[in-house]
């Protein structure tokens, strides 16, 4: 993040551009009877904040699989002007990779500078967005769970290959070895064959009752995070700002997963936005 984007600067726009997505995903799964949930930093915010994160500069909600397949048959339409979905494998004619996440773009934004990165990504990825994360169904014992969260690894490992250079600076020497070779790998399978691998295998127990669920298109590092089917099956509604938005009925559980003492603030030093490497740009403030 450059020094600018390091320091804190007034997050108000931002939050209410992000605020109206919040509230056109809402509108949407209620109008459809579609079930999402506040995820991550959105549900730690209403939570401890009723609201935004002072310093949060992004928004994230989540589904299970069969709820995530009725709202993308119905957002592309459903969505106001201004706001659209952006699929991965949408992105340069989806060879390119940069992760498995579907967002909704609040497009009359700009978040990075137009360098290299963003131009590889035909400029899709230099706006606020929604991410949706997805819940599959994971398998029931520990073997096939392991064995399930290891085939997405797999499967992110050589999608890397397809993406705007790798930084291996954040890795460890065993982790540069696997990211290498999954990476040289990868090379050798066209990315709109990932991107089926990876739906494949995330979907493998969609049609069981397993006791509980996995995130299939976060980032490898956050795998770990599963989730019992009580926590995230049912839903209730949660204050945030001046919203009413869906929240797991475990959220507890699942902040205390992901966060562990979810109640105690960062350092100072921590709060500030970290999804952005510039002050963002909003272009427009309509209510």
């Amino acid at each position: 993040m450059t020094e600018t984007a390091a320091k804190t600067y007034d997050l108000t726009k931002v939050h209410e551009a992000n605020r109206k997505l919040l509230k056109e995903i809402d509108r949407i799964c209620r109008k459809y009877k579609i079930n999402y949930m506040m995820d991550s930093g959105t549900l730690l915010g209403a939570v401890r904040h009723q609201g935004f994160i002072p310093w949060d500069d992004d928004v994230d909600v989540v589904f299970t699989r069969q709820n995530f397949e009725m709202f993308m048959k119905v957002a592309p339409r459903e969505l106001p002007v201004g706001m659209s979905v952006l699929r991965p494998e949408e992105i340069r004619g989806g060879k390119v990779f940069y992760d498995f996440t579907t967002r909704i773009i609040y497009e009359n934004s700009r978040v990075h500078e137009d360098n290299e990165q963003m131009r590889f990504y035909g400029g899709k990825l230099n706006h606020l967005w929604v991410d949706l994360f997805i819940l599959d169904r994971l398998p029931d014992g520990k073997g096939a769970a392991a064995r399930a969260k290891f085939m997405q690894k797999v499967i992110y490992g050589m999608a890397m290959a397809h993406r705007n250079g790798l930084d291996f600076s954040k890795y460890s020497l065993a982790d540069k070895i696997r990211v290498g070779v999954l990476a040289t790998a990868g090379r050798l399978i066209p990315m709109p064959v990932l991107f089926k691998l990876q739906r494949l295998a995330a979907m493998k127990d969609a049609d069981k009752k397993t006791k509980r669920w996995y995130y299939s298109n976060y980032q490898p590092d956050y795998l770990y995070v599963t989730l019992e089917g009580e926590w995230c099956e049912k839903t209730l509604d949660m204050e945030f700002e001046d919203l009413e938005l869906m929240a797991p009925i475990g959220f507890t559980h699942v902040l205390e997963l992901i966060y562990g003492d979810y109640r105690k603030l960062p350092p100072p030093e921590k709060r500030v936005p970290a999804h952005s490497t510039i002050e963002i740009q909003i272009y427009d403030q309509e209510k």
